[in-house]
């Protein structure tokens, strides 16, 4: 039996479509070391399913992701150890997404922050509610945007957009992010995003599966490359932003609900 023993996903193929939903719906889908672990695991193992044509990747609740869990990296700041793994797991899990020659259909139901937006753009096809918010605050926790964010906004927005968005840790909508070409579409409403979801998987799921998946890997080529070329040195800069005190004390702020007080060390 495929796709059994998920804890964070829901993974479930109806026909040619395999859903994979992010399921902590009580903390906005937050992200965690198993969780990371799984979704490395889940993309290698659509690819294995000779049925699976289509995926798409949602969130449980009303949230997409809101990235790290923020809890869990403070109680865990000091375990270098456990870090080193997630910056392992972290760029597997990206490249096992591009690497996964069946289309990938990125359903933003919801909020969509930091590791959570990376998730998303890097799929191949995105609609977002237009309300959702899409951003990447890593700055604003006092760390570089190194897990895929300083990457691909870029390809998507252009880097003048880009740019500000990751330097400011600035939102955005859903219905913003589709006007500047970060996402494809923007749906006013979660009936017309599940409509629009639904049938472009169902168009893609009859299509000429061969052709489908030679394009996929033939546009993400560059992309792969990209990613092999740059994101250990992404990840490496964002570990240096992990050891320092204004991460430390952001993450120390966010649990005590107040305002971090930065001194650039």
């Amino acid at each position: 039996m495929m796709y059994q023993g998920y804890e964070t996903l829901i993974v479930e193929r109806r026909g040619k479509i395999v859903t994979v939903t992010l399921n902590r719906p009580e903390v906005r889908n937050a992200t965690t070391p198993l969780m990371h672990q799984e979704l490395e695991r889940v993309f290698p193992e659509i690819g294995r399913d000779p049925d699976a044509k289509v995926v798409i990747l949602t969130g449980a609740g009303s949230a997409f992701s809101a990235g790290g869990d923020l809890a869990q990296i403070k109680s865990n700041m000091d375990n270098h150890v456990r870090w080193n793994e997630s910056m392992g797991k972290a760029k597997r899990l990206i490249v096992n997404l591009l690497e996964l020659d069946r289309p990938v259909i990125a359903r933003i139901n919801g909020h969509a922050i930091g590791l959570g937006a990376t998730l998303a753009l890097f799929c191949d096809i995105t609609l977002a509610l237009s309300t959702a918010k899409i951003g990447d605050p890593h700055v604003k926790v006092g760390m570089v945007a190194g897990d895929g964010g300083s990457l691909i906004w870029p390809i998507l927005a252009g880097y003048a957009r880009a740019r500000h968005l990751l330097l400011t840790g600035a939102n955005i909508t859903g219905a913003r992010a589709a006007e500047i070409g970060l996402v494809t579409e923007a749906c006013g409403s979660i009936e017309e995003l599940d409509a629009r979801v639904n049938e472009i998987a169902e168009e893609l799921a009859a299509g000429a599966a061969v052709a489908i998946r030679g394009t996929k890997r033939a546009i993400n080529m560059v992309l792969r490359q990209q990613v092999e070329a740059v994101l250990d040195a992404h990840l490496g800069l964002e570990t240096m932003s992990h050891l320092s005190e204004d991460h430390r004390e952001a993450v120390t702020a966010f649990v005590e609900k107040r305002d971090p007080v930065f001194t650039g060390r």
